[in-house]
Parts: structure tokens; C-alpha cells; sequence
């Protein structure tokens, strides 16, 4: 028998047929099984969780059958309250499935500490701009000592205490500068 004409047979044609079904079904079932499966048609909406404590997101998020995971908090900002959630992904209003993971940073309870910068024998201006740069406040009212160089920097002061080059403040801490007022004397 020529491969033509066992190609054009009737059994061969009638296997072809039955496979072509099969596979048809097959593809069929496994399109199904998979949107079983993966819950395709299922959606829950993430809810609002700023501001909230990690415990009360915890509690929420539970009854809707979802997972929660702390990623960071190294960062603290005054408008949050201490340890509250300041950032979620996914966000607010977006749709998941069940079980999906729900990523949270959490507001430090203060400022991280900075070290405060050599800035003595600089002029106020370097000084305001380098203290800006590193994340501290400076203050409007400096406190003018007699010395030959005027706006130099002979002292930094938080809270009415003086600060040494290298002591740790809280970042955003407003500190106050002693300058030199240029009507002392050479020594």
C-alpha cells in the first residue's frame, strides 16, 4: 500500500478526525480547569489602609483573605501618625485574587539621628546650605558673639545646647547657629 493511498484511506481519516476531537476537548478542559483554578473571575478590591496600625490591617485584611507583608519603615513623616501604614502596594482600589500579598511601609516613630556636619569656620551661607542639604532646619535668630570674622560659624545650638561636629539630632531638627558679628578684635 502507497502512502497516498493510506493517507486517503477511510480508517486513517477517521483516526485524524478522532484526534483533532480529542485535542479540541482537551484544550477545552484545560481552558476550564485553569480559570477554576487560578480563580479567574474573582476579584477583591484592596481596601484604604493608611494610617491604619499594622494590627488593624491585619485584622482587615484577613476577613477579605488577604496577606500582609512589612517591607520597610525607614522613613517618618509628620502627617502619619507613629507606626501607622504610610504606603501600600497595591494600591488603594486596585482589583487581586484571594491570598494575594499586600505590601506595606510603616511610619517610623521619629526622625532617623543624623550626624551633625563639620561646618565651624564656615560662612553662614555654606553652613545653611550644607545643614539643608543633610536634613536639618536652621534657624532664623542666630546668636552674634564679638569675633573678627563676620557670619562665621564659631557654634551650632539645639534646644539651647551646644552641639558638637559629629552628635547625632534627629533628621528635620532646627538648630541655631553662633556667628562671628566682625567687630572683635585679631588675636
Amino acid at each position: 500500500m502507497s502512502l497516498l493511498k493510506f493517507v486517503i484511506s477511510k480508517s486513517f481519516l477517521k483516526q485524524l478526525a478522532y484526534a483533532f476531537v480529542l485535542v479540541i476537548v482537551l484544550i477545552f478542559l484545560l481552558a476550564k480547569s485553569l480559570d477554576h483554578s487560578t480563580n479567574h473571575d474573582q476579584k477583591i478590591q484592596v481596601p484604604d489602609l493608611s494610617k491604619l496600625s499594622v494590627t488593624e490591617a491585619v485584622s482587615i485584611l484577613k476577613e477579605l483573605d488577604l496577606r500582609l507583608e512589612v517591607i520597610d519603615s525607614s522613613n517618618y513623616n509628620p502627617d502619619f501618625p507613629p507606626s501607622s501604614i504610610i504606603e501600600q502596594t497595591p494600591e488603594y482600589g486596585e482589583f487581586v485574587k484571594e491570598k494575594r500579598r499586600i505590601y506595606l511601609k510603616i511610619n517610623r516613630t521619629t526622625y532617623k539621628d543624623l550626624n551633625m556636619p563639620d561646618i565651624l569656620q564656615k560662612t553662614r551661607r555654606n553652613a545653611e546650605v550644607t545643614l539643608k542639604a543633610v536634613g536639618f532646619r536652621v534657624g532664623e535668630n542666630p546668636v552674634y558673639i564679638e569675633d573678627i570674622a563676620k557670619d562665621v560659624v564659631r557654634g551650632i545650638f539645639y534646644k539651647d545646647k551646644e552641639i558638637r561636629v559629629g552628635d547625632k539630632l534627629p533628621k528635620n531638627s532646627l538648630v541655631e547657629l553662633k556667628l562671628g558679628d566682625g567687630n572683635g578684635k585679631a588675636k
